[in-house]
């Protein structure tokens, strides 16, 4: 029997939540989308002007620009990220593709029985946030506190998204091919 959706909001983006959806979710460090950028964003979908799927793409076209440190370009980092977000995969989640960029990261992942979207995210994060911190050597925001996250429809919005994913480094000018980039699912070596 699937399980109920759930959808929750913190503040101006809900969330859906169910272990009967896959999921596309992009989080991304605290200082990759400027402050004006966002607020615009925001009150565009506050007000209707957009909607979810256009604030998500102006989300993705401000965060391809490459804004803030990019601090996931750091080999140490990216893999620290690569090797949480594979640590728990095929327990608490199973992971359908996944990718770390410069400044953000996308997963498409389908949760486990007893494990919401949330507490899987919140975990990667805060897990990943702390050693991070540690690495570099400060205090303070790694992670922007949200995520985005949007459920996937049906087989050909699965392997779009998918796609998407993997082809993000080649897109972003990082790589030739997917299986080039070594923090991805395509690319990734324990």
């Amino acid at each position: 029997m699937a399980d109920k959706v759930h959808k929750h909001s913190r503040g101006y983006l809900p969330h859906y939540d169910s272990q009967a959806l896959t999921q596309f979710v992009t989080f991304r460090l605290a200082d990759s989308l400027p402050t004006d950028i966002l607020k615009i964003l925001q009150f565009k979908v506050k007000s209707k002007a957009i909607s979810e799927i256009e604030y998500f793409r102006g989300v993705e076209r401000a965060l391809d620009i490459g804004h803030g440190e990019n601090l996931l370009v750091r080999k140490e980092l990216a893999r620290l990220v690569s090797d949480a977000m594979v640590h728990f995969d095929g327990e608490r989640y199973k992971l359908l593709a996944w990718v770390v960029m410069p400044n953000h990261v996308h997963l498409l992942l389908q949760t486990a029985q007893g494990y919401s979207l949330s507490q899987i995210i919140h975990s990667i994060k805060s897990f990943t946030s702390t050693q991070a911190n540690d690495l570099l050597g400060r205090n303070g925001r790694f992670w922007s506190p949200d995520y985005f996250d949007r459920f996937i429809r049906d087989q050909v919005h699965r392997a779009r998204v998918k796609k998407y994913i993997e082809n993000n480094p080649v897109k972003a000018g990082l790589c030739s091919s997917p299986e080039d980039w070594p923090w991805s699912n395509r690319g990734y070596k324990v």
